[in-house]
């Protein structure tokens, strides 16, 4: 069986591979995505296509070479906290970004249910202003 921390690794690998399908093959049908308050795409999505197209479309759009290194994955059964930097530079401002972030994860059945951000959006919002 996977295990929770397998399966948020596998949406990780992915991203760095640019590989949206496989980003997307780990959430569950109805996964409830949550951006950080403040941050430039706040708000909660359902569902995979909606993160594609709010989230993950909406970062390639606005942001330049947006990016999350992920420096540490806390494994809590099936609770799974990816702590990491996200950067980038605004395609309006030109302005380059750095900040800190947290995603919390919850996975049930090898997908993934749940997702929170916690983010340093004052530094993403500078960038952006």
């Amino acid at each position: 069986m996977t295990t929770a921390r397998e399966v948020i690794e596998r949406h990780y690998a992915a991203s760095d591979r640019g590989d949206l399908d496989g980003m997307l093959s780990v959430l569950a049908d109805d996964i409830v995505w949550t951006e950080a308050a403040g941050f430039p795409l706040a708000g909660t999505y359902v569902g995979p296509q909606s993160v594609a197209q709010n989230v993950f479309a909406a970062l390639q759009r606005d942001w330049e070479g947006f990016a999350l290194a992920v420096d540490e994955i806390v494994d809590c059964g099936d609770t799974v906290i990816g702590i990491g930097t996200y950067t980038g530079t605004d395609r309006g401002t030109g302005k380059p970004f750095q900040a800190r972030v947290v995603h919390i994860w919850r996975v049930e059945d090898g997908k993934a249910v749940r997702f929170e951000q916690v983010a340093d959006t004052a530094q993403i919002v500078a960038a952006a202003s």
